[in-house]
């Protein structure tokens, strides 16, 4: 095993030679500059709210935070987060024409991020995920400062393993890339963080675990909450939750698979499937199949403010994942007062670390998940003991602590006395 090598090295020239004195303030605040493909208004996923609330947390706690993303406008100040943004068209659906579009946002970003260098210093560039490795690794090269990404997730854990063969060896190539050039990782479970050093080769010790937070202000219903109940379930019927992106990794097939043995022991169960993704078709397909459809409904995407209603009116949410880094779906729920299943796998292992909080059933296991299904649809105690316990659960996962944890690691980067060629966060032999 290779010992550490830093980046953090004094960059004496710029482009056309300029020299540059790099100065790195008290790194308890200081000033980063954070690099995401997505910031809110432009929200494509839980990237996004992610980058958002952990940007106005550091804020809240003295750091100057400029976000580099795409959308409009050029400039402003949201909640004390300086945006700068660089027009982008939207974003083409097949992957071979996505990657290609990726390199291009990079190209826009290193463009303006250039200009953003010339007018100040920063002590760190954060990057997140691999749609802007690149980008976030030339700037912290262009301003002589650590480079530090966060990998939400990766591509060989979506694809269960299958990345050889493009454009999925593309992305997993990219990936690989970035953690071994990095200074330092952050990911947000201790599944991650061994999953991260297995598929990349990195040495866990360059892998800092910072869980996802939760803001429960924003989980907040909107509307008639009677009415949307109405929609979905008669008032003597239950009615169950599968939310998120539909694709294989999420295991809805799995539940499906559970749901016609539960509706026989619980015949007045009600589900609804809200998301939408690559796997929507064949789930109605498997639905129509198992003759569900008469017992649910399939809602397409929804945006937040649905979602957060419907964990109000639900009686039970399921997580299925197959790979699943964290599972900001469960801790949704149960800060919405909802119980919970999740599968006991990856981070939802760790967002759900005992029963007291949320059922956990063998993944890819339906009779299991069956089984749990049923004893919580029957049992009012059990459902109203596990919403007590998740609500105080919840609480540990609270964005200032995130942004404390985040700066700790800013400051433990950007006091770096060695200098050094550009490097990896400890590459495993």
């Amino acid at each position: 095993m290779s010992g550490r090598r830093r980046s953090v090295r004094c960059v004496t020239e710029r482009a056309a030679g300029r020299a540059l004195r790099v100065q790195f303030r008290p790194a308890v605040n200081g000033r980063v500059l954070i690099v995401s493909w997505e910031y809110p208004p432009v929200v494509e996923g839980g990237l996004a709210r992610h980058v958002r609330k952990l940007s106005e947390a550091l804020v809240r706690q003295g750091v100057e935070v400029h976000v580099l993303t795409r959308g409009e406008p050029e400039r402003e100040v949201r909640a004390g987060v300086h945006v700068h943004r660089v027009p982008e068209p939207a974003w083409p659906r097949d992957l071979d024409r996505f990657l290609a579009w990726v390199q291009a946002m990079n190209d826009d970003m290193l463009r303006v991020g250039f200009e953003l260098l010339d007018e100040l210093d920063v002590d760190l560039v954060h990057g997140h995920d691999w749609l802007v490795a690149r980008a976030g690794s030339a700037l912290a090269d262009r301003a002589g400062v650590p480079f530090l990404t966060t990998i939400h997730a990766t591509e060989h854990g979506r694809h269960q393993g299958w990345v050889d063969k493009p454009p999925q060896s593309t992305i997993h190539a990219t990936e690989r890339w970035m953690a071994r050039r990095a200074d330092a990782i952050v990911c947000c479970s201790h599944y991650m963080r061994g999953h991260i050093a297995d598929v990349f080769g990195v040495d866990e010790a360059g892998v800092t675990v910072i869980p996802n937070g939760i803001d429960p202000g924003d989980l907040q219903p909107v509307g008639d909450l009677d009415a949307l109940r109405a929609r979905y379930a008669s008032p003597d019927e239950l009615l169950l939750l599968l939310v998120g992106r539909l694709v294989y990794e999420k295991g809805f097939q799995f539940a499906l698979d559970a749901l016609p043995a539960v509706i026989r022991r619980v015949p007045n169960l009600r589900f609804l499937v809200a998301g939408s993704g690559t796997h929507e078709q064949e789930l109605k397909r498997q639905a129509r199949e198992l003759r569900l459809m008469e017992h649910g409904t399939f809602v397409g995407w929804i945006d937040d403010a649905l979602l957060h209603s419907l964990y109000r009116i639900a009686d039970l949410t399921v997580v299925p994942s197959l790979y699943e880094p964290f599972g900001l779906v469960a801790l949704e729920a149960m800060a919405s007062g909802c119980p919970c299943i999740v599968a006991n796998t990856g981070g939802l292992a760790e967002v759900a670390p005992t029963d007291d909080v949320a059922l956990r059933f063998r993944s890819r296991d339906p009779r299991s998940l069956g089984r749990m299904m049923v004893r919580v649809l029957t049992d009012d105690a059990l459902r109203d003991r596990l919403v007590a316990q998740a609500s105080e659960h919840v609480l540990r996962f609270d964005w200032n602590d995130v942004a404390t944890q985040t700066r700790e690691l800013y400051a433990q980067l950007t006091a770096a006395d060695d200098v050094a060629p550009p490097s990896a966060a400890r590459i495993s032999s």
